[in-house]
């Protein structure tokens, strides 16, 4: 029986693939227009479809994998999307009733020459484009994010839940700060 990467444990996961933090690629943004312009041909055309994550960021190192947030409004049909998605060749990896993670370009060897993480969820949730925005508008808070990713890969290189958890504190501040901002009419 062939074994699927949805068979394998967290464990196994997080061995096959790292938390590797690399340079800043020029390259990621035209892998992610690239995707985009693939997904506007399957997704609602309703859909909204950002560039999110370090990726995103210019001149900051980041995981090589391209973070994508698709936005679909109630009425568009939010499970119909993921369904498109999983038709596509995207991996189901998590769900729940607001959001669902997709991965792409993983293999039972490693990563693929390109990697892409898509998470689905209704128009609504704006964190992580609130969170983008406020790292390219601001450079010492990215570079301070920066930081303190590098540490945190070092330490939990084998373990995306510690290394995500240990983010949650400094992205909860900035997003206090970027609602705060936009809510006051500032950016």
């Amino acid at each position: 029986m062939d074994r699927k990467l949805t068979d394998l444990t967290l464990e196994e996961l997080w061995q096959l693939f790292p938390v590797t933090l690399v340079a800043h690629r020029e390259d990621w943004k035209d892998w992610y227009l690239e995707e985009k312009a693939w997904l506007q041909k399957i997704l609602p055309p309703d859909s909204r479809i950002d560039h999110i994550g370090s990726t995103a960021i210019p001149g900051i190192a980041a995981k090589p994998i391209v973070d994508i947030l698709v936005q679909v409004p109630a009425a568009a049909g939010f499970s119909e999307a993921a369904g498109l998605l999983e038709d596509a060749g995207w991996i189901c990896m998590a769900q729940s009733g607001r959001r669902y993670s997709f991965n792409k370009g993983y293999t039972l060897s490693g990563y693929a020459d390109r990697v892409f993480h898509l998470h689905l969820v209704r128009t609504e949730n704006d964190d992580e484009l609130y969170f983008r925005d406020w790292l390219l508008t601001h450079p010492a808070d990215a570079r301070a994010y920066e930081t303190l990713k590098r540490t945190l890969s070092e330490q939990f290189e084998h373990d995306r839940d510690l290394y995500t958890a240990g983010k949650t504190g400094f992205v909860n501040r900035i997003l206090s700060q970027a609602r705060t901002a936009v809510r006051n009419g500032r950016t």
